[in-house]
């Protein structure tokens, strides 16, 4: 069997070319072509010697993923469906500004995690995506806009792994995708242009500031325990205290001087000025320890098997006032690509699930039920 070359970052590829008897530079050589270039074809490499074209053309392959179909947005964004094989479908999100072109990239098929206001959770989890797999992505959509847009140039300046899946729950294969992205003879792209999103993976968020660290967005969305874990259950492994403490940690380590916390605004849930309160309690607890951040506010995209309603703007502005008034640097993200369910939480694909999700969903529901009838009672303002 062939070695996919999108499976290695330039040490990995160094590596493979020793193996057959080559010399560094032309690992580097064949990186730049690869992705750079967007060659998949040994014989285009013409400054590479015939010997070793032979050689690749026996032993390698660049592989590619088979696109299923792509949508595009009346606002630019774009969607494209790949098969991962095995019955899995995986998608990508191109979305386009005046100013930045970004890629949101996936890194399983499915998620484990199975957070409430995310499709992609409802789906359930089939299994992680290879390396290749995950620069295949970002490969396919560089070289293709290219072509498409009539561009020489770059089209991709920044990408953020907030596509499908739980990016530090498949963290072998994820940290050689970032070297890739970050090297200067594959995409270049500067860490802090490249943003992976995590529900809170404790252990892996302190590994990352070892191994490879780039910007980092925590999907937080609720200031109590009692609340996050309906909405996010990997956090009665990791609660919150546990997870500020670890993106403080990150911080030293962080090429932004803030984390990111990501908070998805759902109607009567996590909404209500008593809950924008307790953010401000909490990241005032933290600042002292040296805790920067920003929120990103994020209007929930629903889908019907959430239960799930979208907060009202005004809801969503004096939940940001509040912030802001305490002195916390807030957004409201604008919302992307929903006329193709593009936007964020909506990514589905179709993936064979391994993990009962609809009985595990169905606990999550009956959990936010009685979270909700414990709010009230407490006399939280609706």
């Amino acid at each position: 069997m062939t070695a996919n070359l999108l499976d290695f970052d330039l040490e990995g590829l160094i590596a493979f070319c020793e193996r057959l008897g080559e010399k560094r530079f032309r690992a580097t050589q064949l990186f730049r072509w690869i992705h750079q270039k967007g060659a998949s074809d040994f014989g285009q490499m013409t400054d590479l010697a015939k010997p070793l074209r032979e050689k690749l053309v026996s032993s390698a392959h660049v592989a590619p993923l088979q696109m299923v179909s792509r949508h595009e947005s009346a606002d630019g964004t774009v969607k494209w469906l790949f098969d991962v094989g095995g019955g899995d479908v995986i998608e990508t999100v191109f979305i386009p500004e005046t100013d930045r072109g970004t890629l949101c990239i996936s890194s399983q098929a499915g998620c484990a995690v199975g957070c409430r206001f995310c499709s992609t959770g409802h789906q359930g989890f089939s299994r992680n995506l290879t390396t290749g797999e995950i620069i295949a992505q970002l490969w396919y959509a560089e070289h293709f806009l290219r072509q498409y847009l009539g561009r020489q140039e770059r089209v991709i300046s920044n990408v953020v792994m907030m596509g499908m899946g739980e990016p530090l729950q498949n963290y072998s294969q994820l940290v050689p995708a970032l070297k890739v992205m970050l090297d200067d003879h594959g995409y270049g792209l500067s860490r802090r242009r490249v943003t992976v999103s995590t529900s809170g993976v404790v252990p892996m968020i302190d590994r990352l500031a070892a191994d490879c660290p780039v910007a980092l967005a925590v999907s937080l969305h609720a200031p109590t325990d009692d609340l996050r874990d309906n909405l996010v259950p990997l956090n009665k492994k990791y609660p919150i205290a546990e997870l500020l403490q670890a993106c403080t940690r990150y911080q030293a380590s962080a090429p932004r001087d803030f984390i990111t916390f990501e908070y998805c605004m759902l109607d009567g849930v996590n909404d209500q000025p008593q809950h924008a309160r307790e953010l401000v309690a909490l990241v005032n607890a933290q600042r002292a320890g040296g805790l920067s951040c920003k929120f990103n506010l994020i209007p929930f995209n629903p889908f019907p098997a959430s239960g799930l309603k979208r907060s009202a703007m005004p809801q969503v502005m004096a939940f940001a006032k509040i912030l802001m008034d305490a002195g916390i640097v807030t957004t409201v993200r604008k919302t992307r690509g929903d006329d193709i369910d593009a936007a964020c939480g909506q990514l589905a694909g179709d993936v064979q699930d391994r993990t009962d999700v609809d009985k595990r969903m169905a606990a999550q529901r009956q959990g936010m039920l009685g979270g909700i009838k414990v709010v009230v009672t407490k006399g939280i303002e609706v």
